[in-house]
């Protein structure tokens, strides 16, 4: 008789692995980021680049130092992932040292000395932003207009020279290119006590919310209803997070229309359909559960609402998730579905 040498059940087929969920994902950022570098130039392009290289480099140092097999994890794709979404949230020109202390921070402390990928409790991309923007705020302010608004477009070469050298061609200043985005725009303008009226007749508001940004959102959408009919993201947590940042902003827009922005320009104005599909969702260090996601979303929801309203950062998506990170185990530990045969008996 041949004895096979097989695990106990119960068995199950995985169809995906790491490296084909990540390609997936970075697919489905592929959009949005094509808008992005037509709204506002080679920046986010060259952002991405070096993220992207620095990401690599510090994996494979990290893993190397570990002791873990370098070329098995280095291609599996998470590093890339984690690099793309920090570079999307950085400011297109960003000094190149920015995006590569901010890359090799989100690698190596927010991933390598937890674990690695599957053991990290806050998401990566996140940590090195928020490490950024707490360090370097006037780095980070430092947006660029979008194409149809600035005074000037710099070509590939005046961005790269930019970008290393901090250079502009002659009579072109800084002031030129860049400007408030419009969440930062819209806080500091009630701030002065301004109707919503008057403040949203600038050029920098398009028609759903932030002139270039709701083009781009709109992109980061498809990409993102994509990934839940690929079955890569689950629903609740997008759902959840939107859902509950539509209705609270509902809320208090029609109590006073002229002191608070309406749901549409919360949703598409700055970082609030990249952090529902691509960040918020991240299996690793959200909640676990069905019922727990809709919690983790919503709570992602409301505190983006709640920082960008009446706290000191205007687009508040990476403070919420990481919030949200801590408590993740909690929700998980009570959203518990029941364990079968328990609990149900007559």
């Amino acid at each position: 008789m041949i004895k096979l040498n097989t695990p106990s059940s119960p068995h199950f087929h995985g169809p995906s692995t790491v490296t084909t969920v990540m390609l997936k994902v970075m697919l489905a950022l592929l959009p949005g980021i094509l808008i992005y570098a037509w709204m506002f130039g080679w920046g986010v392009i060259i952002n991405i680049v070096l993220a992207s290289i620095t990401a690599l480099a510090t994996e494979a140092l990290m893993l190397r130092m570990r002791q873990r097999p370098v070329m098995m994890y280095l291609f599996d794709g998470s590093a890339l992932v984690t690099a793309m979404l920090l570079a999307l949230a950085l400011p297109p020109l960003a000094p190149w040292w920015l995006v590569v202390i901010g890359s090799a921070f989100a690698i190596i402390f927010a991933k390598h000395l937890y674990g690695g990928l599957g053991f990290n409790p806050f998401n990566p991309a996140m940590v090195g932003y928020v490490m950024l923007l707490i360090s370097f705020p006037r780095e980070m302010t430092s947006w660029l207009a979008p194409l149809s608004l600035g005074e000037q477009n710099l070509s590939l070469g005046q961005s790269l020279s930019f970008v290393f050298s901090g250079s502009l061609p002659a009579g072109l200043s800084l002031d030129a290119l860049t400007m408030a985005t419009p969440l930062d725009s819209l806080k500091t303008e009630l701030g002065l006590n301004k109707a919503m009226q008057e403040i949203t007749a600038s050029p920098i508001f398009g028609m759903l919310g932030g002139t270039g940004w709701e083009w781009i959102n709109i992109a980061f959408l498809a990409g993102g209803l994509w990934l839940i009919h690929k079955k890569i993201i689950s629903w609740h947590v997008p759902i959840a997070m939107l859902g509950s940042l539509a209705l609270i902003s509902f809320l208090f827009f029609i109590i006073k229309p002229g002191a608070y922005a309406s749901p549409l320009f919360h949703l598409f104005s700055g970082g609030a359909i990249l952090g529902a599909f691509f960040i918020a969702t991240d299996p690793v260090s959200g909640a676990t559960t069905p019922k727990g996601r809709l919690y983790f979303g919503a709570g992602v929801g409301v505190l983006t609402y709640i920082i960008r309203s009446w706290g000191g950062y205007p687009d508040a998506v990476a403070f919420s998730v990481l919030l949200m990170n801590m408590a993740a185990p909690t929700i998980d530990y009570y959203t518990r579905p029941r364990v079968f045969g328990h609990g149900g008996g007559n």
